[in-house]
This record gives structure tokens, sequence and C-alpha cells, in this order.
């Protein structure tokens, strides 16, 4: 019914791209705040932040500092680290990635945020067959969007960039944060499986061994997620019922 392997106890869910549509969301945090900092630093020759050919590789799915130090590699811009204190307006990798964070929590609060309604779908079929179910995601933001979009009833358990921190856990592309989530609601990791958007994602629950790896083809990037370790692709998480 689910389309999961024999044995699956717990489902472990990105959240951005596979819950919620906040991946647009956050796609367009990040090209304004990419934007704007080019745009200081190069005058209007800059060349813009495309979310296209440069969300996916570089910034998708990864804790906010890595996102952006990702980026600006690729750009060739290196700028100094900073720490957790500094504000919007300091031109250091933190400083940019708290000016992201602020974009979002903005547009969060704007526009709000919609759920695929297929997730939905899905979620609640989980549900009623008894399976546990983490959010697995990287944005400081997770409990906010949950409560906001009322999927929080869903979810027994959040491992986020928050907890992450908090956990000492690294991010996405490594394994952690799902190997964390799968510990937390008593599974192994042959038992759960992964749902993930993101190439960083994909990678990670590759590399942490699970049950399987369900890549949601949110960016037109299928070939990629199987080259990264997705075992099945789908374009929702409704085709998953609808196959079985």
């Amino acid at each position: 019914m689910l389309g999961l392997p024999d044995g699956t106890r717990a489902c472990l869910f990105d959240l951005d791209g596979v819950l919620t549509d906040t991946a647009s969301v956050h796609a367009a945090a990040w090209k304004q705040m990419f934007d704007e900092f080019l745009r200081g630093r190069d005058g209007d020759g800059f060349t813009p932040f495309d979310v296209s050919s440069d969300y996916g590789p570089y910034v998708d799915g990864k804790p906010r500092l890595e996102g952006t130090r990702s980026f600006l590699a690729s750009r060739g811009v290196e700028l100094p680290e900073g720490s957790t204190d500094d504000g919007p307006d300091a031109e250091t990798l933190w400083g940019l990635s708290t000016r992201k964070n602020d974009l979002v929590q903005k547009k969060i609060r704007t526009d709000g945020v919609d759920v695929y309604p297929g997730s939905r779908r899905y979620l609640e079929a989980v549900r009623a067959a008894g399976l546990a179910t983490a959010v697995v995601s990287s944005s400081a933001n997770a409990e906010q969007i949950l409560k906001v979009t009322g999927l929080a009833k869903y979810i027994d358990v959040r491992v986020d960039g928050v907890s992450a921190r908090e956990r000492g856990l690294p991010g996405k592309p490594a394994p952690d944060t799902f190997l964390a989530a799968a510990s937390d609601l008593d599974a192994e990791r042959a038992q759960a499986v992964v749902f993930e958007d993101a190439l960083a994602g994909v990678q990670a629950g590759h590399a942490g061994g699970f049950g399987a790896v369900v890549g949601v083809n949110r960016l037109d990037q299928a070939d990629a997620l199987r080259e990264h370790g997705a075992d099945v692709v789908v374009n929702d998480l409704a085709d998953l019922l609808e196959s079985t």
C-alpha cells in the first residue's frame, strides 16, 4: 500500500520539498540574499544566483552556513566565517546566512507555507499503517513550519537545524541526522526509509545504509537523484500509493 520494503517500521522525511513547498520559499530567499550581496560586491554587471542551476548543487538540503559557503566557493568568493552572533548586515558567512534566514521567516509570515496534497495523503496513510515518523531537516524553522501547516500531528520526532547543532550532529550529506532520527524512533537503519528531494539528502540517506531511499523529483533531476543513491524516484509521494 505504501510502496515500502517489508519490515519497514519508520519513515524519515525531509521537510522542504518533500512535505512542504518551502523549497520555493528557500530558493527565493537564497536568490535575494546572494544577488544583493553580489551586486554590492561586483556592481550591476554581477552574475545572479540562478535557481535552476545553483540551488540544487550548492544549497539545497544543506545546513544554512554550508549552503552559503558552498555557493560562494563556486564563485571564487571567500569570506570570514564570523560567528552565530553576526547580524544580517555582517559580510561574513554567518552574517549572510542570518540574512537569508530572516528573509525566509518574513516570507513564511507573509505568504504562508503550502503542503503538497500528495504528501499529506501519504502521511495520513503512513500513520494509519502504524509506522513511526520523523522530520529530518536542515532548516532552523522546521518546528514553526510544522505548526503553521498542521503537519505536527503526523510527526513523532523532529531532528532539525536547531537540534542538530545542539546535539553536535553534522548536516547532510553526512547521514548523522537521519541516523539520530531512526535511533530516536527505536528503529534499526534497515527498518527505516528516507524520503528526500535534495541531492545532499539522498546522498546522506544512501550513506546511512537505510532500508531504502526515496528520491522526490521536484527539480527535474531524476537521474541525479539516482546517481546520488536514490533506490526509487517519484514525482510526488502520492505516486507510491498509486503504484501499490
